[in-house]
């Protein structure tokens, strides 16, 4: 069985302003076995970190990673051959930027998961949804004014991040059917959004019944629902259904923080894609009509931060990438680094998410039991958050389950 003992190591996990004091960290048979100041492993390959950070894997809780292009209409019609292989090429890329592990969404099913899983290719641990189910115009309803085709029920193509579905007795079969298909939790559209036509942002996604309905279903299957959410009347009705996962969220205001605080529940802000959709957008095939409606919650989205903080809302690190604007994965660090302290935004990604993932203590820590997702890191993030982005320039070496992803020579 391989083992690594990493020494001198100085660990970054999220969960303190500072650096800790240099360790050891044997790595044995794809998990942590020991961390302490010193470790004897004789038959391990030892690497002296000499002082550098290690972290423990990066986690982005909202990407979608069979999106390989900007306009989602479009590829909802793409060929699910043609979808897949671009999808293993966007999670190589997560990969290299130091996440190992990522959340699914909207999009990915269960033969991804589990092609992922057969490890012929390098990938994070994925963790899905299965298609996003929306109302009838709603978030996942790429058909248009002028569309009158009746939308698709079943069959539903790789490339397609959602499902239609009217109905108390339709969502219920609609969520169960992506819990047969194998979905970790339930994903649905409970607000307008940006890339759909037809529904402006402060429209509401489902009726209640119909929100208490999808909710019922994933808890008698033991798991929780996500919503994508903006308005504040929105993540009211989705927290008092009780919808766990809160994504977006830039419109939210004190009293509906707290409420959600007050739950349990934990939102995953995406400021980064607003950014990146309004300068790289238009040339990647984000319709028009669809950039207009970015603004209404960009300029709103730094003030969601410390609204959420004041509030004591947990925040997991989300994305929300699409085509090639997923090269910006990393570059919410920094945004967030502009009104978050450094730890807490590095522990969105580490420890919050994993809990987010119902993953605690498996991943999101440098600790015993817990997989060997691991990264290296020239400098101190803590300090300079820049150094977790560039596309894992500055990360020497990535760990995952044990296996050298990357493993650079150290200077």
């Amino acid at each position: 069985m391989a083992s690594t003992l990493f020494t001198n190591a100085r660990i970054v996990d999220g969960t303190q302003p500072e650096r800790a004091d240099p360790v050891s960290v044997l790595v044995e048979g794809g998990v942590i076995r020991e961390v302490a100041k010193t470790v004897s492993a004789a038959k391990a390959t030892t690497i002296d970190l000499g002082g550098r950070t290690l972290m423990p894997g990066l986690t982005d809780a909202h990407v979608h990673v069979v999106a390989g292009v900007a306009d989602l209409g479009l590829n909802a019609r793409l060929p699910d051959s043609l979808v897949t292989a671009r999808a293993f090429v966007i999670m190589r890329e997560m990969l290299a930027r130091g996440f190992t592990t990522v959340r699914d969404v909207g999009g990915a099913d269960f033969g991804l998961k589990q092609a992922t899983e057969e490890g012929h290719f390098p990938t994070p641990r994925l963790v899905i949804s299965g298609k996003a189910l929306s109302q009838t115009g709603g978030h996942a309803d790429f058909r248009g004014r002028y569309d009158d085709r009746a939308s698709v029920t079943d069959r539903h193509r790789l490339g397609a991040l959602g499902r239609i579905c009217d109905g108390e007795g339709e969502v219920r079969r609609a969520a169960r059917e992506e819990i047969k298909g194998g979905v970790d939790f339930i994903k649905i559209m409970a607000n307008g959004g940006c890339a759909s036509p037809t529904d402006p942002i402060h429209f509401l996604g489902f009726s209640v019944g119909e929100l208490a309905a999808i909710v019922e279903e994933a808890r008698m299957a033991g798991t929780y629902v996500s919503a994508h959410v903006y308005t504040k009347e929105a993540i009211r009705r989705c927290v008092q259904a009780g919808v766990h996962s809160l994504e977006h969220c830039n419109l939210i205001d004190a009293e509906t923080a707290r409420l959600a605080a007050s739950t349990g529940a934990v939102a995953v802000p995406t400021l980064v894609t607003y950014d990146k959709l309004v300068s790289d957008g238009p040339k990647l095939g984000f319709p028009p009509d669809s950039i207009a409606k970015v603004d209404v919650v960009r300029s709103a989205g730094m003030d969601s931060l410390a609204i959420m903080k004041k509030a004591g809302l947990a925040m997991a690190y989300g994305s929300d990438l699409l085509g090639d604007m997923h090269k910006y994965q990393s570059e919410e660090f920094v945004i967030r680094g502009r009104a978050l302290p450094a730890h807490e935004v590095i522990g969105a990604a580490t420890h919050v998410a994993a809990k987010l993932l119902r993953l605690e203590g498996r991943i999101g820590v440098v600790a015993p039991g817990a997989h060997a997702d691991l990264i290296v890191v020239d400098g101190d993030p803590l300090k300079d958050l820049s150094l977790l982005t560039r596309q894992g320039r500055h990360m020497p070496i990535i760990m995952k389950s044990g296996a050298f992803m990357k493993r650079s020579r150290l200077g």
